[in-house]
């Protein structure tokens, strides 16, 4: 007896083939046959009418890590089709910490995971996974362990070289992190404090990951004028540790460097012929999403918290960064500069005095203000004790398809999960949209290679076993949608809207959505990693 038999589908099964019209059937939560026609009785018969039946999408690229705990429905990716989560994205985490600078984690992480537990939580990176699994989402979800959390534990936001002693406090946290279930590790040189890391601490740490059997991921130090430097950086690091490398969201920004994607995609696929097992994702928009400090120079968030908002009310400061911002310093991405202000939008605030301003740039407010772009950015970041994200229009469409239809790119959302603010609309569309937009409407390729590489590809790299197809023994991560409808509504100006045209999904084989509402059902598991020769399970880590 099948618990479901989907019948009257057009399968895609997320290894890229063509379509085929066949039948799924389910038991125990794992696929138990697929095939053009199944003998059997089923508790339910699902009657997909034609539609698509396809593996759940996996987001490669979130920073959902406190969001699944807040909210287990996770309805902004649920209701995308999304039925696996990869957590620890950018270098930013909830966890490791130590008691005496948890402070400083919180005003780091906070920003882009949201609302951050106090002193004493997730000290050890296991006591998050432990709390990841004692609450069931709607969604599976896989962890690595962030870089930033672990400088910050182990020296706060000095800016200088870690001493050795410090570089094996570092690689001991991170050694625990894997062996309490962690799939790699994540950098974030494009932020304080990971960009004060020098080369020796990024080979040591992302060693000490590998030699667990982890990945390396990596929001890389620039993405502008520099890229292909950078990209050399952290492949050369990946090559040194003896890593598998992810660069999270590829992209060129600055319309100077526009069309230049070929370049950086040249430079992977050459060292991918060497042997460098590397990788990328990208989100289905052309702007992106960070925290307003991120576009100040990294000298100004040196030190703690008070340190930065001292600064930022120091006159003498303040004149050294609209130096900088008006100059060029080496080895950063003046955003600002690359850009213009009227690409830097406000997304999200802290307070509600500064609410009117998210969803509007910095160039029209310092109009109204009658201020400098950078003392209104100044001033706002003061007013909002430095937590302020923005959205930066920043891409070219074209260089964003350019990733896409490479053999090496999976899709990731990036989104951050704010419960307030004009969110990136990318957090509720990114999934729906690269159907919609990218295979209906700009034709880059099949919807069967679209559904390949938000499935079986991500899977495959994220250590998600046994998911991303639809076969036999596969876990029952299933959606239903009409390819021909199936489209993003969210938009900048009104960003929390839920995507149309999908019709079920399910979870480790229950029903967790049908027809844009969530179900009861909370299916979704904590994938752990384990050690190299015991591979990726759904229960505990190796003892």
């Amino acid at each position: 007896m099948f618990e479901h038999k989907f019948i009257n589908a057009r399968i895609m099964d997320g290894t890229g083939a063509p379509w085929f019209r066949g039948e799924v059937a389910t038991v125990d939560g794992r696929i138990a046959e697929v095939g053009r026609s199944i003998t059997g009785q089923a508790r339910e018969i699902v009657d997909v009418g034609g539609r698509v039946l396809a593996p759940g999408f996996i987001d490669v690229h979130t920073h959902d890590d406190l969001a699944v705990l807040r909210d287990a429905t996770h309805a902004p990716k649920l209701l995308q089709g999304v039925t696996s989560v990869v957590l620890g994205n950018c270098g930013f985490g909830g966890s490791p910490s130590s008691p005496a600078r948890r402070d400083d984690l919180v005003r780091y992480a906070a920003p882009v995971l949201g609302p951050m537990p106090g002193p004493g939580a997730w000290d050890a990176f296991g006591d998050y996974l432990d709390a990841l699994s004692g609450a069931p989402s709607s969604v599976n979800a896989v962890s690595q362990v962030a870089h930033g959390a672990v400088r910050i534990a182990v020296m706060g936001f000095e800016n200088r070289p870690a001493t050795p002693a410090e570089i094996e406090r570092m690689c001991a946290l991170v050694r625990e992190a894997m062996e309490a279930g962690a799939i790699g590790l994540s950098f974030g040189l494009l932020y304080a404090p990971g960009c004060y890391a020098d080369r020796r601490e990024l080979v040591a740490v992302a060693a000490t990951a590998a030699r667990a059997g982890g990945m390396l991921n990596c929001h890389i130090r620039t993405e502008g004028d520099t890229l292909l430097d950078s990209l050399t950086e952290v492949m050369d690091i990946a090559e040194a540790a003896g890593a598998p490398l992810h660069v999270s969201h590829l992209k060129v920004v600055g319309k100077r460097n526009w069309g230049t994607i070929g370049r950086a995609l040249d430079l992977i696929a050459g060292r991918r012929a060497r042997g460098l097992d590397v990788t990328c994702d990208i989100y289905t928009y052309t702007a992106g999403s960070s925290t307003l400090l991120s576009v100040l120079p990294p000298w100004v968030s040196a030190g703690g918290a008070k340190e930065v908002l001292a600064r930022l009310a120091d006159p003498a400061a303040r004149e050294r960064i609209r130096r900088d911002m008006e100059g060029n310093l080496p080895g950063w991405d003046n955003f600002a500069g690359m850009l213009g202000w009227d690409r830097v939008v406000i997304s999200g605030v802290d307070t509600e005095a500064n609410r009117s301003l998210e969803g509007r740039n910095i160039e029209a407010i310092a109009s109204e203000r009658g201020q400098h772009p950078v003392d209104c950015m100044l001033d706002i970041l003061l007013e909002e004790n430095g937590r302020v994200t923005m959205i930066l229009h920043q891409m070219s469409d074209e260089d964003v398809k350019s990733v896409l239809r490479s053999d090496f790119a999976m899709v990731g959302s990036d989104g951050i999960p704010l419960e307030t603010g004009k969110v990136h609309p990318r957090h509720y569309g990114t999934f729906p949209r690269m159907i919609a937009h990218y295979v209906r409407q700009e034709r880059i390729m099949p919807v069967e290679e679209a559904v390949r590489k938000m499935t079986a590809i991500s899977a495959l790299r994220f250590g998600l076993a046994e998911r991303g197809l639809i076969a036999k023994g596969a876990f029952a991560d299933l959606i239903v949608f009409d390819d021909g409808k199936i489209e993003d509504i969210a938009t900048f100006e009104d960003p929390r809207r839920y995507p149309v045209g999908l019709d079920r999904i399910y979870v480790n084989g229950k029903l967790a959505a049908e027809e844009g509402k969530p179900s009861a059902e909370r299916a979704g598991r904590l994938i752990r990693h384990r050690c190299a020769c015991c591979g990726p399970q759904t229960s505990l880590a190796c003892n």
